[in-house]
């Protein structure tokens, strides 16, 4: 029996480990930039709504409750614009790592089939294409690539590792290039209301997709706005019959979101408060890592949006790793996300306030 993980790139964050010990070993302790995961509480509000929901003795259902529909197709409206949206038009999924790593495989990709994303870009892109044994493409402008046997375009913005942005002119060219050759567009935005120095535009806006939402579907996560990466709780949003083929798939597969996370998406997409809240507390952390970083001769490339910094010395990037773990400070190298990203690395503001400081100072 052939293993699948053969097919699979090494994991790359089992690269760091090495770097982590090291950073380990700091007399004041690791300030760990490097996986980007929330530090923050879950706000009080997705608490008790959790709890709330927490005796669900029965099975959830794969396409949730009337009330988790309800909210994700308000949300969709408010946030992103999206004009005369139904239930058919939102799915929610356990998590948007899962969601991107066998999206080509639910759709039937298989070999002969290439699937295309950011030439710097989340890994996961590139597994899920492995994963079915599609082959992978990357590229700079999509518009670009032959489309003969093109069938999942990836778009990223804002994009993770860079913190780019897709302007809307760039996206409305790029989703009527896909349209006009057959190509379905997943836009992975799941850190659109991280904005700072650009605003961020979904593909469902109807300034974008002319308000139809044929061949397009958008991906969005509470993870990072909400502090909500334990519970797996995110959705995608588009095409209805992408999403109902993917529904119809789904059941089969049991890919259910928990009943008390579903009510904790409920309450977590019908307040914005704790949205700015938390946006308030990472643009503190940027501000503070941007100015350490950059008086310590690092450049910042794009790093609009998102909650990474792009950064480099202009030297190979494991040199860097090397160079900041020595100091304590544990950052992502840039060639996780692609040889484009060769000499960068990426650095989360997502720790404490406290160690962000200590790496401040470290930095001073």
């Amino acid at each position: 029996m052939s293993a699948v993980s053969s097919r699979l790139p090494v994991f790359p964050w089992d690269k760091l480990e090495p770097y982590k010990k090291t950073a380990l070993a700091h007399p004041d302790g690791i300030v760990d930039l490097s996986v980007g995961t929330p530090v923050d509480p879950v706000p009080a509000l997705i608490q008790e709504a959790l709890v709330a929901a927490a005796d669900s003795p029965g099975y959830p259902t794969v396409w949730g409750t009337k009330e988790l529909r309800d909210a994700l197709t308000g949300w969709c409206a408010r946030r992103l614009g999206a004009v005369d949206f139904a239930h058919e038009n939102v799915l929610p999924v356990v998590g948007s790592k899962e969601l991107v790593a066998w999206l080509p495989t639910q759709l039937g990709l298989g070999a002969g089939d290439r699937v295309a994303y950011p030439r710097l870009a989340y890994p996961t892109y590139e597994v899920g294409a492995r994963l079915c044994g599609a082959e992978a493409v990357v590229y700079d402008d999509p518009t670009e690539l032959d489309p003969a046997g093109l069938r999942l375009l990836w778009l990223n913005s804002p994009s993770n590792p860079t913190g780019k942005v897709l302007g809307k002119d760039e996206l409305t060219r790029i989703v009527a290039w896909a349209r006009e050759h057959g190509v379905l567009v997943f836009s992975d935005e799941c850190y659109l209301e991280l904005g700072w120095e650009a605003d961020p535009v979904s593909v469902l806006h109807p300034d974008v997709c002319g308000g139809s939402y044929e061949g397009i579907v958008a991906v969005h996560s509470l993870s990072k706005r909400s502090n909500l990466a334990g519970y797996r709780a995110a959705f995608v949003a588009g095409d209805a019959a992408v999403l109902g083929e993917l529904l119809q798939i789904r059941k089969h597969g049991g890919m259910m979101t928990a009943a008390p996370v579903q009510a904790a998406t409920v309450a977590a997409l019908g307040d914005d408060a704790h949205v700015a809240e938390q946006r308030e507390r990472y643009a503190a952390r940027r501000a503070a890592l941007r100015a350490a970083l950059e008086a310590h001769g690092f450049r910042i490339e794009h790093s609009e949006a998102s909650l990474y910094l792009w950064a480099t010395r202009d030297e190979p990037c494991w040199e860097t790793v090397a160079y900041l773990a020595e100091k304590g400070v544990l950052v992502a190298p840039g060639d996780f996300y692609g040889e484009a990203g060769e000499r960068f690395v990426r650095v989360a503001f997502t720790a404490t306030d406290e160690r962000v400081e200590a790496a401040v100072k470290r930095l001073g």
